[in-house]
């Protein structure tokens, strides 16, 4: 079976593009920052901007982010002491593997 990848979504700013494409990940699969920074027409270089982007968004009112389904190249996952309880929820949840490492076990089956 074929995988779905990201889509470049027209919009008029990147930060709009970046967050449509981070509202469009659908529960169960994952992407990087890398990818979400390629599909809203940047380079990779670019996928440093998306956590800042993504978090002046929510401040801003955009409370439905799945930051979960936002991880770092190869599988790791962000987490930090406060959230780990809730994120881990939230990838059994949604059947996205988690290891002791935080990586994500089964990352090939749910990247986007």
């Amino acid at each position: 079976m074929k995988k779905p990848v990201l889509k470049n979504l027209p919009s008029s700013t990147f930060t709009e593009r970046v967050i449509k494409i981070a509202l469009s990940i659908p529960p169960g699969k994952v992407t990087t920052y890398g990818r979400i920074a390629r599909a809203a027409g940047s380079g990779g270089m670019a996928a440093q901007s998306i956590t800042a982007i993504l978090g002046k968004a929510y401040t801003q009112g955009i409370k439905n982010i799945p930051f979960h389904r936002i991880v770092y190249a190869g599988g790791k996952i962000w987490v930090d002491a406060k959230h780990r309880a809730e994120r881990m929820k939230l990838y059994k949840k949604e059947g996205i593997d988690v290891n002791a490492k935080d990586r994500i076990v089964n990352f090939e089956d749910v990247l986007l």
